[in-house]
């Protein structure tokens, strides 16, 4: 027993000297130590996230223009097939019948010109004919004129002797009857001419008709050409083939259906180019469609190897726009490589898009970007969402009440204004929240975005104009923050203690984030500096403000 009690007794001298080797160094039960974290140097890649469905670079709906029943089907699913190859026949019993027709009626069509081709070289042989008889009869005419000229030549003469009594009677009747006899002939010879020369106009008459029926034969042969080759193609695209060389991907139709293509073209196959390269149809969010450009690299996993990683680039991002439920997508484009034809169309991507990839720059944990010590308003993720409180009001929410509270709170904790100050203040405040939705109601919603607009700016410049110049300047600075400026980063502030232990803030410009860590693009930064993360002193809970009066009721 007495072992047991110098037992206990050295137990409770132990404890009491590790109480007083450890006990707290003074102080409230709310004051913890600050933890902090290390500025270094590192990468940053900067991507954005999202998700796409895999489709083939061209896909070719293969159709059937004419009618008919399926007879015979030469592709399936996953056929390789080459351009022009035939992947299901249509039954060509019907359209074959309408060649032969077609055919015998061109060929009757031919031995049609034929015969009329032979009456049209007949007719020019009896022009021919005629003409030269035309010319022997004018021969002839010359020939009786002159005959005739001699007669009345000689009856002249002998009509002359017989008047000088030195001839006889006999060779004045005989001279006489010669005249009568040549003129009648000259007059026959003329009638002939004129009956060979009207032959002849009815042979030019006939020659016309021939030719016009020889060209009323060649069109018709013509037509019936076209119709025949018409027949041809219909027969032709009984044999449904392959406008591409690639891979058939759907097959709609089974044998012995009947396909109609009455009013549109039916779809039998469904055939992609060149699976080796496909392309990623992804969903990107308006807030990052401005941070992609063609060319940056893009790595996604598909379910189907969760272990594996594809790589591909971005090919464009397209101008239209999508919106459902008021979110606005835009469709971005990522060619991808797939020699091994591990990816099918249809798989779900997940993608990561590296906007920016920046190796050992300076660079500091994001958790030091959110923490805030206790008094003062907590700020956002990363400068880059920094927005002023009073610009949430322009939404018109429920939100804009609340953002300005934070406004003025914020204004408070950081710039520390004057009563008179802060008294000029609360009546800025004070007179936005009575007159702001008074100001808004009826109006459309650009409308009413407009007018918060306008109120925004006036109560930001009569803040401004409450203050001394010194405080005006840094309230002017805090607006400033969330306004991006391309060439310097964003504005973003971290906390570190000073001298006397206690956070000092410390203004920097941020670059890109990776989510877990952010660029520190300008700043009193240097690297090992160490940044407040967290603990500290609790902030006090607020009292509890006295509880109003209420007036008696007057009714």
């Amino acid at each position: 027993m007495r072992n047991w009690v110098i037992a206990a007794g050295l137990g409770l001298a132990a404890a009491g000297a590790g109480y007083w080797a450890l006990r707290p160094t003074g102080g409230a039960a709310n004051d913890v130590a600050y933890r902090t974290t290390t500025v270094d140097r590192g990468q940053i890649t900067a991507a954005v996230r999202a998700t796409g469905t895999l489709t083939p670079m061209t896909t070719v709906v293969v159709g059937s223009q004419l009618s008919g029943q399926i007879v015979e089907i030469l592709a399936d699913y996953n056929s390789q097939v080459k351009a022009g190859q035939i992947v299901a026949r249509l039954n060509s019993d019907q359209i074959k019948t309408r060649r032969d027709a077609a055919a015998a009626d061109l060929a009757q069509a031919r031995a049609d010109l034929i015969v009329k081709r032979a009456q049209l070289d007949r007719a020019k042989s009896g022009r021919l004919k005629a003409n030269s008889t035309i010319k022997d009869l004018e021969a002839q005419r010359d020939r009786v004129t002159a005959q005739l000229a001699d007669a009345k030549r000689t009856f002249d003469r002998q009509n002359e002797l017989f008047t000088r009594k030195a001839g006889s009677q006999q060779s004045l009747d005989s001279a006489r009857t010669q005249v009568e006899v040549q003129a009648a002939t000259l007059a026959s010879t003329q009638a002939q001419i004129a009956s060979a020369t009207a032959e002849l106009d009815g042979l030019d008459a006939d020659i016309l008709l021939a030719q016009g029926q020889l060209q009323a034969g060649e069109a018709l042969i013509a037509a019936r050409d076209a119709k025949l080759k018409d027949i041809m193609i219909d027969l032709e695209r009984t044999d449904i083939r392959s406008p591409v060389e690639g891979v058939v991907v759907q097959r709609q139709v089974d044998l012995g259906q009947t396909v109609a293509a009455s009013l549109s073209a039916p779809v039998l196959f469904q055939i992609a180019q060149d699976l080796r390269t496909i392309d990623i149809y992804a969903n990107i969010d308006e807030a990052d469609v401005g941070r992609l450009k063609p060319g940056q690299p893009v790595s996604f996993t598909v379910n189907a190897y969760p272990s594996r990683t594809f790589e591909g680039r971005v090919e464009m991002v397209r101008l239209g726009a999508q919106t459902i439920q008021n979110v606005v997508t835009y469709t971005g484009v990522v060619r991808v490589e797939n020699h091994d034809m591990a990816l099918l169309p249809g798989m779900t991507a997940n993608l990561q898009v590296v906007t920016e990839d920046r190796d050992n720059v300076l660079r500091i944990a994001n958790a030091a970007l959110r923490f805030r010590p206790a008094g003062q308003t907590a700020g956002p993720a990363n400068a880059a969402s920094v927005a002023p409180a009073a610009a949430q009001g322009e939404r018109g929410g429920r939100g804009g009440g609340r953002a300005v509270a934070a406004l003025r709170e914020r204004i408070e904790t950081e710039l520390q204004p004057t009563a008179e100050q802060k008294e000029a203040i609360a009546a800025v405040f004070q007179e936005r929240r009575g007159g702001g939705r008074q100001a808004a109601a009826g109006l459309s919603e650009e409308e009413r975005r407009a007018a918060f607009r306008a109120a925004r700016a006036e109560l930001l410049a009569k803040v401004a104009a409450a203050l001394d110049p010194e405080r005006k300047a840094k309230f002017e600075a805090m607006m400033q923050e969330g306004r991006p400026t391309p060439q310097q980063g964003v504005p973003g502030r971290v906390h570190v203690l000073d001298a006397g232990g206690q956070p000092k803030a410390v203004p920097i410009m941020l670059g890109p984030t990776d989510g877990a860590f952010t660029e520190i693009a300008s700043g009193d930064l240097k690297e090992g500096t160490q940044v407040l993360v967290g603990g500290g002193p609790r902030a006090t809970a607020p009292t509890e403000p006295a509880p109003r009066m209420r007036g008696p009721r007057l009714f």
